[in-house]
């Protein structure tokens, strides 16, 4: 292939410029001004949530939304073992104890039937991760939030525009997070949201993290507070992505489509697979190869042809922090993590390059 392949590179054009330009010209390129507000109101309808709050990142939208809801020292959150770092730190900023629990082996996210049975008295809240842009079990878990009155935060950073029973992810929780990092399905450069039906908590979190200041009262602090806001800047970015969501949803969904026509006779590749009632993102196109060859052999191979792939996130509790957490074998993430690669799925990409990645794993394995 002529072109670059790129597993998860951003896709900016014109129309950011033009956003981006609108609001240097305004001045109002810091944490005040008009394109904040605007992107937040157009997010929350975009996904069907009352309010929208913005913040510095993905990790800061998830620790203020445990921090909202008051989970502190002594007390436990249940997380799937297999998923981005982020998903866990901040448990662990605020002192509280993350309990790991397997996945389930098809859609590699969180099992219902392993959170139940990981609840204790101490359980304050549960974080599925829509892993990869893939919905999870949102019946099953929803079913325990309320036998429990244990509330879910959703994290929900890799699958904005994912559905699960025709309902958006990122509104089933009573407090939900998104990520618009560099390599996720939209970018404001880094960035992330908190999306919420509950208007007293997003005005709480607004105030928070804006150093709980007063402006009533001046200079005035009631509250510690945080500097977690997003800039205009980013929100311009945000509002220019955001227009050109639905085609970048469907180029993800398309490529995810060309991979299992082209590989679907190799017996050796099992992809992520979705839940009957739901639809992924494909924020990165994942499969598990079960063949002789190691998953870094076929890495190295595939690069050799110009084709960047990644592997699947580590289980958490490999990590040095996190290894006095471990009180599982964790079967499931421990098989997809060992035989899990995710495909190039940047929409920047044509899609003669993803037929062309198909034909070339398939020739590799």
């Amino acid at each position: 292939m002529k072109n670059e392949i790129l597993l998860d590179a951003p896709n900016l054009g014109e129309l950011e410029k033009e956003y981006l330009i609108k609001c240097i010209d305004s001045t109002f390129v810091s944490t005040a001004g008009p394109f904040i507000p605007e992107f937040e109101e157009k997010f929350a309808k975009y996904v069907g949530t009352k309010r929208a709050v913005s913040v510095q990142s993905g990790t800061a939208a998830l620790y203020m939304a445990l921090y909202e809801l008051g989970i502190g020292p002594g007390d436990e959150v249940i997380v799937p073992v297999i998923t981005f770092i982020a998903s866990v730190n901040p448990i662990m900023y605020l002192g509280a104890t993350p309990v790991f629990v397997d996945v389930d082996p098809e859609t590699w996210n969180i099992d219902p039937k392993e959170v139940e049975k990981a609840i204790t008295k101490n359980t304050k809240a549960i974080i599925p991760v829509h892993l990869y842009g893939n919905p999870c079990d949102m019946d099953g878990l929803m079913y325990i939030s309320k036998k429990y009155g244990i509330p879910i935060i959703e994290d929900a950073t890799e699958s904005l525009g994912a559905t699960y029973n025709g309902k958006m992810t990122g509104t089933f929780g009573i407090l939900n997070a998104f990520s618009f990092n560099g390599n996720k399905i939209m970018t404001t450069g880094g960035g992330g949201m908190i999306t919420t039906n509950d208007e007293e908590k997003a005005e709480h979190i607004k105030f928070l993290i804006n150093q709980a200041r007063d402006a009533s009262r001046g200079y005035y602090h009631p509250e510690i507070g945080f500097n977690y806001r997003m800039t205009n800047l980013e929100a311009s970015l945000g509002l220019a992505q955001l227009e050109r969501l639905e085609e970048f949803l469907n180029k993800k969904r398309r490529f995810a489509k060309i991979y299992m026509e082209n590989l679907q006779d190799v017996k050796e590749i099992k992809f992520q697979k979705e839940y009957e009632n739901a639809e992924s993102s494909w924020w990165l196109t994942s499969i598990k190869i079960n063949s002789d060859k190691s998953i870094s052999e076929i890495q190295s191979e595939l690069k050799e042809k110009g084709i960047p792939t990644r592997r699947i996130f580590v289980p958490i509790v490999e990590f040095p922090p996190y290894q006095k957490f471990k009180t599982s074998n964790y079967k499931n993430a421990y098989e997809i993590y060992e035989r899990g690669l995710n495909l190039p799925s940047s929409t920047v990409n044509g899609y003669d390059s993803i037929k062309f990645v198909a034909e070339e794993l398939k020739n590799v394995i």
